[in-house]
Order: structure tokens, then sequence, then C-alpha cells
């Protein structure tokens, strides 16, 4: 108790007289939230994306947070904070442009097979109706959906543009309830683009479901939701990757196509 107070003060004083020293004792203070978020982010990329340089743009999302942050906002700033260091790091890496065009064509080409297969048949197509559509083989597309997970950062952090709302855009996961944190920006929590979003999701299969719920809500790392599924890791990272197109699609068929 007397550590929360204690920042509470630390923040009260900040805001009061902008003193950088204190500013620099509130970055050491929530500095463990970019260990967290880099780690949580990194864990899917290529080996040659270092973890350290997630943390270094972590910390400038960090920063940001802090500069930014009302304290007399009834929002907790770690959930403040978490997003604006995710951003960041997202941010960052689009900025370095590693991931292969022919990643990101083969990306497109499965979401669009699809969602016109969804609007066709009314549900969620099949890996083989997939695949056939595409005129590959399953171990191909698995192959492929392997290629995109590798490549993928925080998918459902990324804002996406919902048929319907005039361009109005939601994050994927501030569809996933959690009544422990507000949403820091207080504006998705009732609207028609957090109900559009959760019917995607639910319309998901239920493996590919589970994983994005696992994930995102449980906070379960790729390794220990193939535990969970009796999967491989490998396989976890390719149902989370479906999935995630599956979204997309079912968006982009309504009217609307996702905002990347």
């Amino acid at each position: 108790m007397a550590r929360v107070d204690e920042t509470q003060q630390l923040w009260l004083e900040f805001r009061r007289t902008g003193d950088q020293k204190l500013r620099d004792r509130l970055i050491l203070t929530y500095a463990p939230l970019v260990k967290y978020v880099a780690g949580r982010l990194g864990s899917g990329l290529p080996a040659h994306v270092d973890e350290g340089d997630l943390v270094s743009y972590g910390l400038l999302g960090l920063m940001g947070a802090i500069e930014r942050y009302d304290p007399s906002r009834d929002v907790k700033f770690e959930t403040y904070a978490i997003a604006r260091i995710r951003g960041q790091i997202i941010d960052e890496l689009r900025a370095m442009d590693w991931v292969p065009r022919s990643v990101r064509a083969r990306a497109r080409d499965i979401e669009r097979a699809i969602g016109e297969l969804e609007s066709r048949l009314d549900r969620a197509p099949t890996d083989e109706e997939i695949a056939a559509k595409l005129g590959i083989s399953t171990d191909e597309l698995d192959e492929s959906l392997g290629d995109i997970a590798r490549s993928s950062i925080a998918a459902l952090d990324e804002l996406w543009t919902v048929s319907g709302t005039g361009g109005d855009q939601v994050a994927l996961i501030d569809t996933i309830e959690d009544d422990s944190a507000p949403d820091p920006q207080g504006t998705l929590s009732e609207t028609e683009q957090k109900e559009a979003l959760a019917d995607a999701i639910a319309r998901l299969p239920e493996r590919e479901k589970l994983v994005v719920t696992l994930y995102y809500y449980e906070e379960l790392t790729l390794r220990e939701i193939g535990e969970v599924l009796g999967v491989t890791e490998s396989r976890v990272s390719q149902l989370h990757t479906k999935a995630i197109l599956r979204l997309k699609a079912h968006l982009a068929s309504a009217g609307a196509p996702a905002a990347l």
C-alpha cells in the first residue's frame, strides 16, 4: 500500500512540476511493462529481430505514455501504457519493412480466398477448400501460414475499419471482454464496431477461437496453448494466423476492408 501511495504522489508531483528527474523515476517504476510487451511481441518474430531493439522502441512508447497520461482519469496507467508501448514497437518494426513482399502477397491471396469462400458457403471454409481455391496443396497452405505467422506483428492490436460505421476503427483485442481493465480511450465499450468484430470472432472455428481467447485474453504463450490443445507451437502459430486472416476476410466481405 505504501508503494502505491508513493507512486501516486510521484505522479502528482510530476504533473505539477514537469520535473524530468521525476519522469525518470516513473520510467524506472514502469520499465517492467516494456520488457513484458517486448517479450510478447518478440515471441513470434524471426530470430534476427533482437528483443533488445524491441525494448528500446518500447521505452519510447513508455516515455510518451508518461508525458500524456492524466492521473485524474479513471484509467489505470498500466492499461494505457501497454497500448502505447505496443503501438510504438509495431510502428518501428513496420518502418523497417522487413517482411518479404511475397509473404505479404500470399497473406492477401489467402485472405481474399477465405472471403470469397465464406460469402459463397456462408460458413468458415476448411483448409482443403482454401487450398483448392488457391490451387495449392494443404501442405503448401500450412507452409504459407507458417511464413505469415513468423512475419506477423500483434495482429489483434491493429486498427480495423468496420462496415457501416462511417470509417470508425477499433482494435480487435478490444472485442474480448476484460472487466478488470478499463479501455484507455474510453469510447469503444458499447459501440457497433465492437459488436461487429465480436460477431466476427464468434464465427471462427472453435479451435481458432480458442487460440485467440487463450492468447489475448488468458495471456498464455503459444507453447502453453499447444500443451492445452495437444499440438505443436508451430501449429498454434498457424491457427492464430489463419484466425486473423479469417477475421480480415469476414470484415472485408461485409463491405469494408480492414485498415492495416
